[in-house]
């Protein structure tokens, strides 16, 4: 049978497409965009129909019907990482939360540590040979479908179609949907005073050359802002968005001096706007590959001159970071942040950046504290940190003792909360 047959034999509604399903499944969805809008709304709209069904994803950017509190004996959400979406179901417990690096979830689904049944994913359209990208998130996804009973796709022509490890045969699919919505466009985050000054900070210690990569959020884009007077910067990172495409417009990008995959810029998954889309459509510079090439400690930090910029929330005098929740309150997750931060420490020549403004709420609470909040998710870890830079400046923790990591912190903690802070640290015995 030709491939064009074989798509004809499996296209079909969302509403008969989800039938794949039986009680007792595990779906894995795709990050962000990679989420498949129809095949999510009818499941939500049969959600009544199944018991004991989890959707396991990581951030998710619409908030489906199946996410209820009323129905979770039917179709329950399992988070790798809350987005505004699960982070109320998360906080009061109808959510589940599984603890991971983002490194290591391709290999928890092919050991069977974490199951998947069925995957349900955003694709291009198919080229001539029969394949499909999945180029908004390989991130696990790929895995997923090496251990899935069944694969179900949602075709939409505004997915482009990217280069690398990111495609699945016709043979592979086990139904598929067709929709032509536009894809969900992200914009950036607000950039303040605040992160300007922390991304200058950050921009003046990326040399020429260096390989990025970038987070998501206001003060990682305030970097990018300031980096385009650099030259022959390259990209290896998880997450690619407009920032980094107005880099490479900039040709402050070209990814020429990259010792590993020279030439090219690599990433998991992509978050942004149309253009971004468009931009990603068959690029040769621009491979999406799953989460554990990209983000595995080894593998990126064989990129000589890695400099990785991650956003916390809160940072003790240890150099504890804890990035993903709020005291013992989910907020976030584990993310890509330690793998990184690692990959950054092994790169010849590599610098990994912790972000963060010095305080919360108008300035009444201290971010750098003596101890996190009890409860707190600790995300980078006291042997992990290096570089924390706040807008008062930048303390370098690596290698140095615990009573040099309290002084440097506080000299870059916010001047009104200093006093005590040092009062804290001298019953700590650390000053």
């Amino acid at each position: 049978m030709s491939v064009q047959s074989l798509y004809q034999s499996k296209r079909m509604s969302a509403a008969d497409a989800i039938q794949v399903l039986k009680d007792g499944d595990t779906i894995v969805v795709p990050t962000g965009v990679g989420e498949p809008p129809s095949l999510l709304t009818a499941l939500s709209d049969a959600r009544r129909n199944y018991r004991d069904i989890k959707v396991s994803q990581i951030l998710p950017l619409r908030k489906y019907g199946y996410i209820d509190p009323e129905t979770t004996a039917h179709v329950r959400h399992s988070a790798y990482f809350f987005g505004g979406a699960t982070r109320p179901g998360g906080q009061e417990g109808w959510v589940d939360f599984v603890p991971a690096y983002f490194s290591e979830l391709p290999m928890l689904i092919k050991r069977g540590l974490t199951p998947s049944e069925v995957v349900f994913s955003m694709a291009s359209p198919m080229d001539e040979h029969g394949f499909f990208s999945l180029s908004l998130a390989p991130d696990y996804t790929m895995a997923a479908i090496e251990k899935a009973r069944a694969v179900v796709l949602e075709v939409n022509p505004n997915v482009p179609f990217a280069n690398g490890d990111c495609h699945i045969h016709i043979s592979q699919v086990a139904a598929l949907t067709e929709s032509s919505d536009p894809l969900l466009e992200v914009g950036l985050p607000k950039i303040g005073p605040v992160q300007e000054a922390i991304g200058s900070y950050v921009a003046e210690m990326i040399p020429d050359g260096a390989t990025l990569q970038i987070g998501y959020g206001g003060i990682p884009d305030a970097v990018v802002m300031q980096l385009t007077n650099k030259h022959d910067l390259g990209i290896h990172t998880e997450m690619v968005g407009d920032g980094i495409m107005t880099l490479v417009e900039a040709g402050v990008v070209n990814n020429l001096k990259k010792n590993y995959h020279r030439g090219k810029m690599l990433a998991t998954f992509a978050l942004g706007s149309k253009k971004l889309y468009d931009f990603m459509h068959r690029n040769p510079a621009l491979e999406m590959h799953p989460v554990d090439f990209t983000n595995d400690p080894y593998l990126a930090g064989k990129n000589d001159n890695l400099h990785c910029i991650n956003a916390t929330m809160q940072i003790d005098f240890m150099g504890q970071c804890g990035s993903e929740s709020l005291g013992a309150k989910p907020y976030s997750g584990t993310g890509g942040q330690a793998d990184f931060v690692r990959a950054a420490n092994r790169s010849n020549g590599g610098k990994a950046f912790i972000v963060l403004p010095s305080t919360a709420k108008d300035d009444t609470i201290s971010r750098i504290v003596p101890t996190l909040t009890p409860g707190t998710h600790v995300s980078t870890s006291k042997n992990d940190i290096n570089y924390v830079v706040t807008e008062h400046g930048v303390a370098q923790l690596r290698g140095k003792s615990a009573k040099q990591r309290c002084e440097a912190l506080i000299a870059i903690a916010h001047p009104n909360f200093r006093a005590e802070l040092r009062e804290a640290a001298k019953k700590m015995n650390l000053l």
